[in-house]
């Protein structure tokens, strides 16, 4: 079955093409990442996948749903946590919940039942009730995990989701992600710079290149495709875009990575 589907779908910011006819499918309960350099269109896919951000062209259907001419259906059938904060340090992390129980127009009767669940899943009971900027990183992002499944979501997009987390934290999330997938039925749509992240994590991985899809595949398929004999995902990455890994980033992917490391504290 397939939960996730476009055609020829482009987005364009004037002369630029940020993402070029792309067609895909994604199954039911996969977990699919789309991994490629910086500006090769994974951000602006999400977005239009989610509504945040019409296409140019094309067609994008999510859980049946067009994202064109039925986007309020879209939004109450996905989850999303996007690379910036979205959980407000002020408040607790039971009123973060709350006030996005009430933004998905979960009836008040099921409100506390589904606050308690996600809670309990992300492993954030004893933390409920401290302010969020109280947090560590990892939690901070469990927390917005944990928003983002409250109305149950056919799809969740997680947008970089470890990004700016130290390696135990960032397992933790991991952890968490796989579980989400097998425990809930969920599809999940993740971009990644990480390599590692997705090939631990994916079932199948996209690499995208200047608004394009250039190779698609389980992980140990890409690895195989490029007749290296141990290839590495970043053996693939390196292959398909011609970029090398590239950790250090440039000047605004540095300095939106610090940013979002000094908010996660």
């Amino acid at each position: 079955m397939k939960i996730l589907k476009t055609k020829s779908l482009t987005r364009t910011f004037n002369s630029l093409t940020a993402v070029n006819r792309l067609t895909l499918s994604i199954n039911h309960q996969e977990v699919f990442g789309l991994v490629g350099p910086n500006g090769a269109g994974k951000t602006t896919t999400i977005k239009m996948l989610t509504t945040l951000l019409p296409p140019s062209s094309g067609t994008g259907l999510v859980a049946g749903f067009d994202i064109c001419h039925q986007p309020a259906r879209v939004r109450q059938m996905i989850g999303y946590v996007p690379q910036l904060i979205s959980a407000d340090g002020a408040l607790t992390g039971y009123e973060n919940l709350l006030i996005f129980s009430k933004l998905y127009d979960i009836p008040q009767a099921q409100r506390e039942e589904r606050i308690q669940a996600a809670l309990t899943f992300m492993g954030l009971q004893e933390a409920a009730h401290k302010l969020v900027r109280q947090y560590s990183g990892g939690m901070i992002r469990r927390l917005e995990i944990a928003q983002s499944i409250l109305n149950q979501p056919a799809v969740l997009f997680l947008d970089e989701p470890t990004l700016g987390l130290d390696p135990n934290a960032r397992h933790m999330v991991w952890e968490h992600i796989h579980r989400l997938a097998r425990e809930f039925n969920t599809t999940i749509f993740l971009t990644t710079h990480m390599m590692q992240e997705a090939d631990y994590l994916c079932d199948r991985v996209a690499i995208m290149n200047l608004g394009k899809i250039v190779a698609i595949g389980s992980p140990s398929d890409l690895k195989k495709s490029i007749g290296k004999e141990r290839a590495s995902m970043d053996d693939v990455f390196m292959h398909y875009t011609g970029y090398q890994i590239d950790n250090a980033g440039n000047f605004s992917e540095v300095l939106r990575t610090r940013r979002i490391v000094r908010r996660l504290g």
